[in-house]
Parts: structure tokens; C-alpha cells; sequence
């Protein structure tokens, strides 16, 4: 990624990640950094010809987006980014717009609850219930796509691994962006890059992440029911993975790729050279972005049959 927009949008997480640093030195807390992180929707643009509906989901806050002309057989569920403690649907809400009228489907982003008040199992189980929210709403599952990046990737291909071992039916397809594989964070990856090439994550805030998400559960972060490296993946729908190589999870999302081929798993490797974690908050603004959006666009309308 080489264009002034993307320079732009790294200048743009600086500024909130300094501002992070500042409410963590004052004492601030956790509902400043939540407010301070809501505004990471700026980084996009509203994507032309979507409109949005909210929607209670069995009692989760949902929102939908939904381009105009979509398909009405078929949907993505999407999964927001943030460690399990920060954002929104609303944060998601334009970079969701744009994934779903590249795909031609509608999305369904869901608002699932938050750590620390709310520990591992809650996110995946908000999940599960979406995604049968949707199959009760007429949805075939295999028209149904997984979609989220970061804590929310790991969600998009945990979903169908939970759905698998509860004997449900599964998604027909996955979206991964930037998904936070290995919770050991034992690449070197989380060093080399940290601060210095990801302007966005660095090891002392995926910590923080961590502890919130599950300190105190008893999980361990090489449990196979949060560590993608350790999971077994038997049955995983398509996947079309994609990451930035500026990101301290480069690592484990090339560990991952290898994986996905070793297993046999249909997939495809999409490392996107000089983004940033989370990149795809930057659609409709950064025009490597938009070319990369384009392609799970594809992957999905292909894999998920839309006509």
C-alpha cells in the first residue's frame, strides 16, 4: 500500500492510539477508551446506495445494511473488531456497507456483548444466536456467509466451528480480516511490529485484550475454543483469509494460511503488502482498501451462489 490515502489513514490511528495512551495515563478508564474508540468509524466512507435498519436479534442489538438491489435470499453475518472490550456495530456499520454491496447481499452486523463485563463464552455465543436468528428469519445456511476481523475474525471461522460441534448447520462461506489467531501472541511479529509498522495494535494492548477477554475464565490462550492454531477445523466452510503485512498478527495469519492448506481447507491467502490491522475500517477512503473489498466480494457472491 503506497498511495497518500493510505498515509492519511495510518496518520489517523496515531491519533487514537496517542489518545489512548493519554486516557491510560490519566486514570481514565475503560468507558473513555470505548468512546475514544467509536470513532474509528471516521477512517471510511459511507458507502453510496446502502441503507441501514437496526434489529433486536433474541435480545442482542443488531444492525442491518443493506445495499440497494441486494439479494433477499441471501446474507453475511458480521463481526466487529475491538479485542472483545471496544466498538460497536456503529463503528462497523460502513465498512460492513461496502463488503456486503461488493458481495450483493445484505449484513447483518451484531452488536454482541463486551469484555470485561462480559467474558469468553458470550461473544461466540451472540454468534450462534445471530446466526440462527437468521435461519429462523428464512435464510438457508448455506447462503449465509461468516464475516468479522480481528476479535470479530476469530468469530467468523469460530462460528461454524461451534455450530459443527453443537450439530447445526453451517455457514456456506467466511470472510477473515486480520483475525486475531494465536492468543499466546508468541510470534515475533507482535515485537517487530508493534508500534512501529502497526500503527494500531501493539503487544501491551492485546494483553490488556486478552485479560478482559478471558482472565479469570479458567481458558487459557492455547484453549482450542479461542486459539485457531490449536482448534480443530474439520468441516470449515470456504475461507478467504486476508490480512495486513504491517500488522503484528502478520505472523500468525501466515501460520494460519499453512494450516488452512495442510487441513485441506478451501481457502484463499489474500496478505494485503503495507496495511494496517483492521484495514477494511478504512473502505471507501483508501483506494487498496477498496481493491481488497472487492475481492471478498467476490469470494462471497461466488461461494455463497448469489445470482
Amino acid at each position: 500500500m503506497s498511495s497518500p490515502e493510505t498515509k492519511q489513514f495510518e496518520e489517523f490511528l496515531d491519533g487514537v492510539t496517542g489518545r489512548f495512551a493519554q486516557v491510560a495515563q490519566a486514570g481514565q478508564g475503560l468507558d473513555m477508551m470505548r468512546e475514544i474508540a467509536e470513532g474509528l468509524h471516521r477512517a471510511g466512507a459511507e458507502p453510496e446506495g446502502v441503507t441501514y435498519a437496526e434489529v433486536d436479534v433474541n435480545g442482542i442489538p443488531a444492525l442491518w445494511a443493506i445495499p440497494e438491489g441486494a439479494s433477499s435470499e441471501h446474507a453475511i453475518v458480521w463481526f466487529h473488531f475491538g479485542g472483545s472490550v471496544v466498538t460497536s456495530m456503529y463503528t462497523d456499520r460502513k465498512a460492513a456497507g461496502h463488503v456486503a454491496k461488493a458481495a450483493g447481499v445484505r449484513a447483518l452486523v451484531v452488536n454482541f456483548r463486551l469484555a470485561p463485563e462480559n467474558k469468553h463464552p458470550a461473544q461466540i455465543n451472540d454468534a450462534v444466536t445471530a446466526f440462527e436468528w437468521l435461519l429462523a428469519q428464512g435464510y438457508a445456511p448455506e447462503k449465509i456467509g461468516s464475516v468479522g476481523h480481528s476479535i470479530g475474525g476469530n468469530l467468523a471461522i469460530n462460528l461454524p466451528l461451534t455450530l459443527r460441534d453443537k450439530g447445526r448447520p453451517l455457514p456456506g462461506a467466511v470472510v477473515s480480516i486480520s483475525p486475531w489467531i494465536d492468543q499466546t501472541m508468541s510470534h515475533p511479529d507482535y515485537a517487530d511490529k508493534g508500534g512501529v509498522t502497526d500503527h494500531i495494535l501493539n503487544p501491551g494492548i492485546a494483553e490488556f485484550f486478552r485479560e478482559s477477554w478471558i482472565g479469570g475464565t479458567g481458558v487459557s490462550p492455547s484453549d482450542p475454543q479461542i486459539n485457531l492454531m490449536r482448534a480443530d477445523l474439520t468441516g470449515l466452510p470456504p475461507t478467504s483469509l486476508h490480512w495486513g503485512t504491517h500488522e503484528v498478527l502478520n505472523g500468525e495469519c501466515i501460520w494460519f494460511a499453512g494450516r488452512l492448506d495442510k487441513e485441506g481447507i478451501e481457502f484463499q491467502s489474500c496478505p494485503l503488502e503495507g496495511a494496517q490491522h483492521s484495514f477494511v475500517i478504512a473502505a471507501g477512503k483508501v483506494p487498496e482498501v477498496d481493491a481488497e473489498i472487492q475481492i471478498m466480494g467476490r469470494w462471497l457472491h461466488d461461494k455463497l451462489g448469489v445470482k
